[in-house]
């Protein structure tokens, strides 16, 4: 008796391992795509301008150029991945993106994207980041790009809806 109720127990939770499994990426496609949208908004807020300067200073060609491309690509990315529209396209130039940003930008500081410096006042004072979180957002996207589109996703309804 006791044996058939651990089977039944392994039953259920491989049935709701099913249930859920299709939604597993749905996390990951709002953290995702939020954080791109969020670097990009900031990013243009400030001004595309005051980003070309940062490009400029650190050796990229093209500054102006490069800070309206990258902005078009965290917010247009953003976008796809918050709605999972054409997840695996979007992933090319975001995993472009975050390739360039750890070898221009994070490298030189290492791994950790979280370095304490010191506390003044109660308040944490951070070092530089390093390239873990650009490593962490690639992870996510390669998971998302090699995935099935999740239920809630425009991906999802394309590939539902015959094109004829």
């Amino acid at each position: 008796m006791n044996g058939s109720r651990l089977y039944s127990r392994k039953d259920a939770w491989r049935e709701l391992r099913a249930t859920l499994a299709p939604y597993a990426a749905v996390p990951l496609r709002l953290i995702v795509g939020f954080g791109f949208l969020a670097h990009g908004f900031a990013k243009w807020l400030k001004g595309p301008e005051t980003f070309a300067g940062i490009l400029d200073a650190t050796g990229v060609p093209l500054p102006h150029l490069m800070a309206w491309l990258t902005i078009a690509t965290e917010i247009g990315a953003g976008i796809a991945f918050l709605i999972g529209a054409f997840v695996l396209l979007a992933s090319i130039p975001a995993i472009i993106l975050l390739v360039v940003t750890i070898f221009t930008v994070h490298l030189p500081y290492g791994f950790l994207s979280i370095k304490l410096i010191s506390v003044h006042d109660g308040r944490a004072q951070f070092g530089p980041p390093g390239y873990e979180c650009s490593l962490l957002y690639i992870v996510c996207i390669v998971a998302l790009a090699l995935s099935d589109p999740t239920p809630w996703s425009v991906d999802h309804y394309r590939s539902r809806v015959p094109l004829s």
